[in-house]
């Protein structure tokens, strides 16, 4: 009975799948540089790359116009430097909107305007103190053009801005900050109906406090797990105990429903010596796993229904950003648009309509090798029966760490045979084959006895 449920599992195993989820990636356009490809061949790119998600932090008008009917939608930024003529000015906000949203609008899918940026952080500051009457300004101008069904006001927020983050159950905001800032945004988000925006970097965490996290926790890597003392739930990812540190600071302040879009996070190819963590490698493994976990549709412990919305940080390194050496080298790619490292970047990609043409080589499959981290996932259109016999085994004898999808457990949501099957199935891919190699074994190579099409996906 093993070795049919093994062969079932090997034959489960024989596509690489990822199915449709709710979660969605985006990235983060930033133009702090002097060599960059023009906004149309931006565009290209992005929509080569199945990208439908886009922010900015400006509202140029050839970035604006370049983006017309392209089916990419925008965050748009209204600068930190004229909050405080918007707060005071209702006219100049009414000028703004009409000059930089409604000129473009419907054509540009402008879906957010993001009013500054992490203006919200670590103290409070006059910035500060002008943001939301200058968000409520914006606001009533989109009521006055008819715009404000469409287009959301939000603000991103820096984790700096939390008093407490770790364990996640003990998320709280400063206090300073509270009735400062956060809670009279958080009244004005849920009377808009927008949305939390918040920049979540695991990097920084790791660079601060790398004798003291994980490696492999920051990077969405197998890991042991920190199990939370204040709920007992164990958490596998720096990025979800972050994210539910905001969670649990929203629900102390009431705002248990509020809706949070992360709209920064990545990580940097390469760094000072004192920036403990950045790296090609890094970079590629965090990326590519972040990736891979918002599309698998589920959301965070605390709220594991909740799809998770990001937009990585950044589409190209920046030459002219200030600051340390991370500071230039966010990006996924080049100003030549040639990849620093090799992610998909859709759901698309996973499955590989809108991933680089594999270099054909009779000895790996016709797959290229990448790298970093791989995975597997199971297959829906197997028989359930069989499916279930092959999770049956992969827990089993297979060895597999199912612990986390058993019930109360931080990956038993969502709770669905086929999403159950994809965590046990790649904790044994990551225990029993990946030791092979880190190159693609050829399709058809003769696993534990068994013969299957182990290999044809891709390596992140």
């Amino acid at each position: 009975m093993a070795s049919q449920a093994f062969s079932t599992l090997i034959l489960v195993l024989s596509a690489i799948y990822v199915s449709d989820a709710a979660g969605s990636v985006g990235v983060n356009y930033g133009r702090v540089a002097n060599n960059l490809p023009s906004p149309d061949k931006v565009v290209q790119l992005l929509k080569s790359q199945g990208v439908t998600k886009v922010k900015i932090f400006d509202t140029d008008p050839a970035v604006l116009s370049a983006f017309a009917n392209s089916g990419i939608s925008l965050v748009v930024c209204l600068p930190n430097e004229q909050l405080a003529t918007a707060a005071g000015d209702q006219s100049f906000a009414d000028n703004w909107v009409q000059d930089n949203i409604l000129k473009y609008y419907p054509s540009t899918k402008i879906e957010a305007i993001a009013a500054g940026n992490e203006i919200i952080g670590a103290t409070v500051t006059d910035e500060t103190k002008s943001l939301v009457p200058a968000m409520k300004a914006i606001q009533a101008s989109l009521v006055k053009f008819k715009l404000d069904s469409d287009i959301k006001v939000s603000s991103p927020i820096a984790m700096s801005c939390m008093g407490s983050s770790y364990p996640p159950s003990a998320g709280s905001f400063k206090p300073e900050l509270v009735d400062a800032a956060i809670k009279p945004m958080l009244d004005f988000l849920k009377q808009t109906g927008s949305y939390l925006m918040v920049n979540v970097y695991p990097f920084f965490a790791y660079k601060d406090s790398n004798n003291q996290i994980s490696l492999d926790y920051a990077l969405f890597k197998e890991n042991p797990g920190v199990v939370d003392s204040g709920n007992g739930i164990k958490y596998n990812s720096l990025f979800d105990a972050q994210l539910d540190a905001v969670f649990a600071a929203l629900s102390a302040l009431k705002f248990d429903d509020m809706e949070v879009v992360v709209t920064e996070t990545g990580w940097p190819s390469a760094g000072d010596a004192s920036e403990f963590g950045a790296g090609l490698a890094n970079a590629a493994t965090y990326n590519g796993n972040l990736v891979r976990r918002v599309l698998s549709g589920n959301g965070t412990p605390l709220r594991p229904k909740d799809p998770l919305s990001v937009y990585i940080f950044a589409l190209f390194n920046e030459n002219q950003k200030p600051g340390p050496t991370s500071e230039r080298n966010y990006g996924l790619f080049y100003p030549d648009m040639q990849r620093v490292y090799t992610i998909p970047l859709s759901q698309q990609g996973l499955n590989g309509n809108f991933y680089p043409p594999p270099t054909a080589n009779n000895d790996t499959g016709g797959v290229t090798r990448i790298s970093g981290q791989t995975w597997c996932l199971a297959n829906p259109n197997v028989n359930q029966q069989k499916l279930q016999e092959a999770l049956d085994y992969a827990c089993g004898e297979g060895g597999a760490d199912c612990g986390p999808i058993q019930p109360n457990g931080a990956c038993f949501d969502p709770n669905t045979l086929v999403a159950h099957a994809s965590y046990a199935f790649n904790s044994y891919y990551q225990k029993n084959v990946r030791h092979m190699g880190t190159v693609n074994i050829p399709r058809g190579t003769k696993v534990g006895g068994a013969k299957g099409k182990i290999f044809g996906g891709f390596q992140l």
